[in-house]
C-alpha cells in the first residue's frame, strides 16, 4: 500500500535488463516477451514464503522495508531491506501459520499514532498487529475473529488486506479464510479502532460471493478509487466497494479465462489517482496477468486483459506493487513477489512496465 502518489508516463519507459545475484527459473514466455529478472532476491525464510507488503519510510524512501510471511505452524513475519537482506532484529517469530500481510499508515491509538503491519494467524483465527518500523506487537497475542463460525475451515484465517478511507479517516481490515459459505458472506470486514494504546475491532459487514471451487486468499484494496479485489481461486477475480456504506453489490467478475491453475496474488500499480494496472498471479503458469485499473472507456468495471508477464518467480502466491519512488534502485517504484524457493523476488517497476508497453505496440 502506498501513501504517496506518482504520475508516470509509460511511453517514457524503456526495457531495462536487470541483473540478479541468483539464478532464475526459465518460465514459458508469452509471445514476443522476455523473462523479466529481479534486481534483488531476499534472503530465504525457514519454511515457506507466501505474501509480501511494503512500508514506505516517510523520511528516506530508500530505507523502506519489505515485510513477508513465512507460512508454517512455527511461522514468522520477516523484515527485509530493499536489497533483500533480512533484518534479524525486526523478525517476529512464533506466529502460527501467517498467510498474508498488509501495511497501514497513521492509525490513532489514543496515546500515539502509528504505522502498522497486520497479518492473519491461521491456526488461532487471530489478527496480529505490529507497529512500524519497530515491529512491536500492539495487542499482545492478537485479536480473535470469525466468532461462532462452525463450518469446516470457516475459521482458518488466510487473506488480509487494509482499506484506509481518506474521506472519513477510517481504517478497515478485510479478512478471508480457507473455506466459507456460498451465500455472499465469505469475507468479513472490521473497522480498526484505536483506544488506550491498543486496537479494537468492530465487525461492520460480511460480504463476497464464492464459487465453492477452492478458497479465497488474495485480497487487494484500491484506497483512492475505493474498491476491493479478491481471487476466487479457480474461478476469477471479484470486485466490490471498499466502503461498507456503499453496499454489497458485486461490481465485476473478471479474469475468468486464460489461467492455467489458481488465481493467486493481486497487486495494484497506480500511475496516478485513477489509472494504472492490476496484476494477478497465474500460479500454475508462472505468469502475471495485467488488467487496466481504470476499466474501459465504457465502464470502470470492465477489466480486459492487457498482457501476461513472465518473471523469475515460481508458483507465486502473493505480490505487492509500489508506485512511489524508493531511491536510486527503484525510481518509479517496485514489484515484489513470493517464489516457492522460500524467497521474495524484487523487481524494478521499469522492467515490469517495459513488457506492458511492448504489448501495446
Amino acid at each position: 500500500m502506498s501513501k504517496n502518489k506518482l504520475i508516470y508516463g509509460l511511453a517514457a519507459l524503456g526495457v531495462l535488463a536487470s541483473s540478479c545475484s541468483k539464478p532464475v527459473q526459465q518460465n514459458e514466455l508469452p509471445d514476443g516477451q522476455s523473462l523479466i529478472k529481479p534486481i534483488y532476491i531476499t534472503d530465504p525464510v525457514i519454511h515457506d514464503t507466501d505474501d509480501p507488503a511494503v512500508w514506505i519510510n516517510p523520511t528516506d524512501p530508500s530505507k523502506s522495508l519489505i515485510i513477508g510471511t513465512d507460512k508454517d505452524v512455527e511461522g514468522a513475519l520477516y523484515v527485509f531491506d530493499l536489497k533483500g537482506k533480512a533484518i534479524d532484529s525486526l523478525i517476529v517469530r512464533d506466529i502460527k501459520r501467517p498467510n498474508n500481510v498488509d501495511v497501514g499508515y497513521g492509525l490513532n491509538l489514543g496515546d500515539r499514532t502509528v504505522d502498522f503491519a497486520v497479518t492473519g494467524e491461521r491456526m488461532t483465527s487471530k489478527l496480529r498487529f505490529f507497529s512500524l518500523p519497530d515491529m512491536k506487537e500492539i495487542n499482545a497475542g492478537g485479536i480473535e475473529i470469525y466468532h461462532d463460525e462452525t463450518g469446516p475451515e470457516f475459521r482458518d484465517l488466510m487473506g488480509v488486506a487494509l482499506f484506509q478511507d481518506s474521506t472519513t479517516g477510517k481504517t478497515f481490515v478485510i479478512a478471508g479464510r480457507k473455506n466459507g459459505p456460498t451465500d455472499g458472506t465469505y469475507l468479513w470486514q472490521y473497522e480498526v479502532l484505536g483506544q488506550n494504546g491498543e486496537i479494537k475491532l468492530n465487525l461492520v459487514r460480511k460480504f463476497g460471493a464464492y464459487s465453492g471451487k477452492k478458497e479465497i486468499e488474495a485480497i487487494a484494496v484500491d484506497n483512492e478509487l475505493g474498491y476491493i479485489y479478491y481471487s476466487d481461486e479457480g474461478a476469477g477475480v471479484r470486485k466490490y466497494y471498499a466502503d461498507p456504506e456503499r453496499g454489497n453489490e458485486e461490481l465485476a467478475f473478471f479474469a475468468q479465462e486464460g489461467f492455467s491453475d489458481d488465481h493467486e496474488g493481486i497487486s495494484i500499480y497506480k500511475l496516478d489517482d485513477s489509472t494504472g494496472y492490476i496484476l494477478v498471479s497465474d500460479q500454475g503458469a508462472n505468469l502475471f496477468h495485467v488488467f487496466p485499473r481504470e476499466g474501459s472507456a465504457s465502464s470502470p468495471h470492465e477489466h480486459a486483459l492487457i498482457t501476461k508477464i513472465a518473471t523469475g518467480t515460481s508458483s507465486s502466491d502473493g505480490s505487492e506493487s509500489i508506485s512511489a519512488p524508493l531511491g536510486p534502485d527503484f525510481p518509479h517504484g517496485l514489484f515484489v513477489a513470493m517464489s516457492d524457493d522460500r524467497t521474495f523476488q524484487i523487481y524494478r517497476w521499469d522492467d515490469i512496465a517495459g513488457d506492458i508497453l511492448k504489448s501495446k505496440n
